[in-house]
């Protein structure tokens, strides 16, 4: 809480300009490029970075395809997680997150221009519908995030358990699955302390369908979830 009032408190002239301009292309978002709204959500994390002494640092960016949609699949430390993302992608993408966040003004409306969708878990016939929504946005063209553990880890840098049905959505679309170790992002919002914080997001090289086709749903998390936990042990504990 500490760093949310500091980031608005040391963009206070710009806030509200900012905020305006958010709901406009919330409420316009199916005719404004994806360029444009990228620009805005990256203006918005740029200013919330440095108002909050909160660095983000890029690795393997060249992994991200460049061509043809694909599905993020990164590990889950809090709130910061997406926006650390959007400041790093060079690709617009959507999100799936569970749907007690939309009751959260400023996310609602930026899950609004991302193209959103809540997921209710007690909701297993609601969920099955999410997942083959995404399947379709993404047969379509459109990149989705999806964080497999379900929900935030509260470990700090250490992991939960990989849910094998959260990448059903990218087995039917049959798109490439990106792992990305995320690394200190739970600092930025769930401590006391208002002190710089890197946090680093580490893209790393993509699953294709031919490396997973024959493999189960729970199997593709547990190599995910192999591959992330790796690269944060290589970070953290060197």
């Amino acid at each position: 809480m500490k760093r949310i009032l500091l980031m608005v408190c040391r963009n206070i002239f710009i806030v509200p300009w900012l905020y305006l301009k958010l709901c406009w292309y919330a409420s316009h978002t199916n005719s404004i490029p994806v360029e444009k709204k990228m620009a805005l959500l990256k203006t918005i994390v740029g200013y919330a970075n440095r108002g909050g002494n909160v660095e983000i640092k890029a690795y393997g960016v060249e992994n991200i395809p460049s061509e043809g949609s694909f599905m993020f699949f990164p590990n889950h430390q809090g709130l910061y997680d997406v926006l650390a993302m959007i400041e790093t992608s060079p690709i617009f993408f959507s999100v799936v997150v569970k749907k007690e966040l939309m009751k959260i003004g400023f996310l609602r409306t930026v899950f609004k221009i991302m193209g959103a969708y809540a997921i209710d878990r007690e909701d297993v016939r609601q969920s099955m519908k999410v997942i083959q929504s995404v399947s379709e946005d993404v047969k379509n063209g459109k990149s989705f995030l999806i964080f497999p553990e379900g929900t935030r880890s509260r470990n700090g840098n250490e992991i939960g358990e990989f849910k094998g049905g959260s990448f059903k959505s990218a087995t039917k679309a049959k798109c490439p699955i990106v792992p990305v170790a995320i690394i200190d992002s739970y600092k930025a919002f769930d401590t006391k302390s208002i002190e710089k914080v890197t946090v680093q997001v580490h893209y790393l090289e993509p699953l294709y369908y031919d490396d997973y086709k024959m493999l189960k749903t729970h199997e593709i998390a547990e190599i995910v979830s192999k591959k992330i936990e790796k690269t944060i042990d290589n970070y953290t504990k060197c």
